[in-house]
């Protein structure tokens, strides 16, 4: 049987540094090496994954942006994209400044990535921006208004701040036609939450599905810690949440394994797989 292994990264794959450790890439690229099939799927987007996955010798695509895309690291280029139509985009941009809500727009055009903001209002807003510049050396483009970007394919926004402010922004997207959102805490703040929002026919769920039918595997085992696992675990055969994983999840889950602390991801293929 030909099965395919796909992790998260933050709070799964990754130790609270945001980092993998030693040990975790020296046994997935044994692993690797020995014929099996390895990929991630993950919130964030090339620029950060790049340098986070640098010493894995990954081949298969992977998918970012909870879905949104999926990149061939070996062409080095995205095979598949979704990205909102104009209608759509100028709904959701109108109703995140009536909300007075802050946060940061993608759009892709030409396999290029681009990333604007317009006001970085708060800690997470600020720490989120800095840490990709600095750590990772992403680009960001500053824009008065997100209007301006209207016109360029527009891929994601991800808005930051309390749960309080982002809960009912998220009941009102969930309403809309053709748009999908998760909404989870952030794994490395300690108030703060994440509102994601994309195309319908982009979710994490969409991506496995595709990598199924794209790689030709007969079954998928999937690992996560977080809400935006969930549409992971539901293309997959079996899920497994780590121990640091929200309840949700775990409930979801077919099996619960040791936490992101412990290499739990690495130190199950190495137990599980032969």
């Amino acid at each position: 049987m030909k099965t395919l292994y796909v992790t998260d990264l933050d709070g799964t794959l990754l130790n609270p540094k945001a980092e993998l450790t030693k040990n975790a890439t020296d046994i997935i690229n044994d692993f690797i090496s020995r014929g099996g099939l390895f990929t991630v799927a993950t919130a964030r987007s090339i620029a950060s994954v790049k340098y986070i996955i640098k010493d894995l010798n990954l081949t298969l695509p992977i998918v970012l942006m909870n879905g949104v895309c999926i990149y061939d690291l070996a062409k080095q280029e995205y095979i598949k994209i979704e990205s909102f139509s104009k209608e759509n985009a100028k709904i959701l941009i109108e109703i995140i400044e009536e909300n007075n809500l802050k946060g940061f727009l993608y759009t892709l055009a030409d396999g290029q990535l681009a990333t604007y903001y317009e006001d970085l209002n708060n800690k997470a807003l600020k720490g989120f921006y800095q840490e990709r510049v600095d750590r990772y050396n992403k680009p960001f483009t500053h824009v008065d208004n997100f209007t301006k970007c209207i016109d360029e394919p527009i891929i994601y926004f991800t808005l930051m701040d309390s749960k309080e402010k982002l809960e009912e922004l998220n009941q009102m997207v969930e309403k809309l036609p053709n748009i999908n959102s998760v909404f989870y805490k952030d794994n490395y703040s300690k108030d703060m939450w994440y509102l994601e929002i994309f195309s319908e026919q982009a979710s994490k769920y969409h991506a496995v599905k595709f990598l199924r039918e794209y790689l030709k595997v007969d079954e998928i085992i999937g690992f996560g810690d977080n809400q935006n696992d969930i549409p992971l675990f539901d293309a997959c055969d079996k899920g497994c949440a780590v121990a640091n994983a929200v309840e949700g999840l775990k409930h979801k889950a077919d099996d619960v394994i040791r936490a992101n602390t412990e290499d739990g991801v690495a130190l199950w293929l190495q137990k599980n797989v032969k």
